[in-house]
């Protein structure tokens, strides 16, 4: 497994890389050394990613077999006579679904509200960058 760059490692866990080297060196991250460059290992930065992965409470409450499910706030909502484009905050991450302009009058989804957006693990497209 090679090993991912501080600055890279930083920007994953959202924070500085002042703090990925502190983490280094107190062995919080495990260092791997790559032709004489200090770098993250791979495996302990995913760990501690998953650990650090704090997600709001799902507030409804309701058991559901999708896995995929990121809590965030409504941020923009586009509606026309037949179909809605609405944008949530999840995190870091931003979320966009297409649905009804009926679902959302039903659903009552409106900028600031608070919602969970679900996604069907058979629908997600995984990317990985070529190996250099």
């Amino acid at each position: 497994m090679s090993g991912i760059r501080i600055k890279d490692a930083a920007a994953f866990l959202g924070v500085s890389d002042d703090t990925v080297r502190r983490w280094l060196n107190s062995g919080l991250l495990k260092v791997e050394r790559s032709d004489g460059v200090t770098e993250v290992d791979a495996l302990s930065l995913a760990a501690l990613a998953r650990e650090q992965a704090a997600q709001p409470a799902d507030p409804t409450k309701v058991g559901r077999s999708a896995r995929n499910r990121m809590v965030g706030l409504v941020t923009r909502v586009i509606s026309d006579k037949v179909m809605s484009q609405v944008e949530m905050q999840c995190g870091p991450h931003r979320i966009v679904s297409l649905m009804s302009t009926e679902a959302v009058e039903e659903l009552g989804i409106r900028e600031g509200k608070l919602a969970v957006a679900v996604v069907k693990a058979t629908n997600v497209i995984v990317e990985v960058p070529d190996e250099e």
